[in-house]
C-alpha cells in the first residue's frame, strides 16, 4: 500500500519541523556559548568620556565652549545640523560586568552653556564600584576537597576604613589623569 504524495510529504515534513523545535529551545538560553559550554573571550569596548556627579557639577550655565571642553573633554557628537548641541555620550562592555550607557547633552546659547540635560550620573566611587570585576578564586577540577583546604590562604585585605589626609577628597585615582 502507497501512500498518497501528500501524505507523504506532510510525513517528511513533521520531523523536520519537530527536529527544528529543538534546536531554537537550545540557541534560546545562552546563545554566545558552544554548546553552553564555552563562552567565547569578549574584549573590553570603552567608548566616549566618564562623565559622572562630581565632574557634571563643574558645568554651569555661562561657561564657553572651551571651558566646557576642558572638563568634559571632547564630546562624542557634533551634529553640524545642531550647531548649539553637544552630545557626550559613554559606553562600556566589559565581560562578566553589564553592560552600561549613559549620555549628556549640552546646549549653547550664544557659544556660552544654557542648560544640560543628563540622566542619573554615578558618582566616580559608584562607577569604579560597578566595572570593577569580582575576583573570584577557584581550585582546579580536580583537586579533592583536601587539597583545596591544603592550599596556602590568601593573602587578607586591609578590612578596617584607611585614614584620609587632610584635604584628600578620594582614596583612589582620579579617572581622568592631572587632576587631584
Amino acid at each position: 500500500m502507497t501512500l498518497p504524495l501528500p501524505r507523504r510529504a506532510l510525513l517528511a515534513l513533521v520531523p523536520l519541523a519537530l527536529l527544528s523545535a529543538c534546536s531554537s529551545t537550545v540557541s534560546l538560553s545562552k546563545p554566545e556559548t558552544l554548546f553552553g559550554l564555552l563562552e567565547p573571550y569578549r574584549i573590553d569596548i570603552v567608548q566616549g568620556n566618564v562623565v559622572t556627579q562630581e565632574i557634571i557639577a563643574q558645568v554651569q550655565p555661562g561657561l564657553g565652549r572651551m571651558q566646557v571642553r576642558e572638563i568634559l573633554g571632547t564630546p562624542l557628537l557634533m551634529d553640524p545640523f545642531h550647531a548649539d548641541r553637544w552630545d557626550y555620550v559613554f559606553t562600556i562592555r566589559r565581560q562578566g560586568v553589564p553592560d552600561q550607557r549613559r549620555a549628556v547633552t549640552v546646549f549653547f546659547k550664544n557659544d556660552v552653556v544654557d542648560h544640560f540635560e543628563t540622566e542619573p550620573l554615578p558618582s566616580e566611587r559608584d562607577f569604579v564600584a560597578s566595572i570593577d570585576k569580582p575576583v573570584t578564586r577557584t581550585a582546579a577540577p580536580n583537586l579533592t576537597p583536601q587539597q583545596v583546604d591544603a592550599l596556602p590562604a590568601p593573602p587578607k585585605t586591609e578590612t578596617a576604613p584607611r585614614k584620609q589626609p587632610q584635604g584628600a577628597v578620594r582614596d583612589y585615582p582620579p579617572l581622568e589623569g592631572g587632576r587631584p
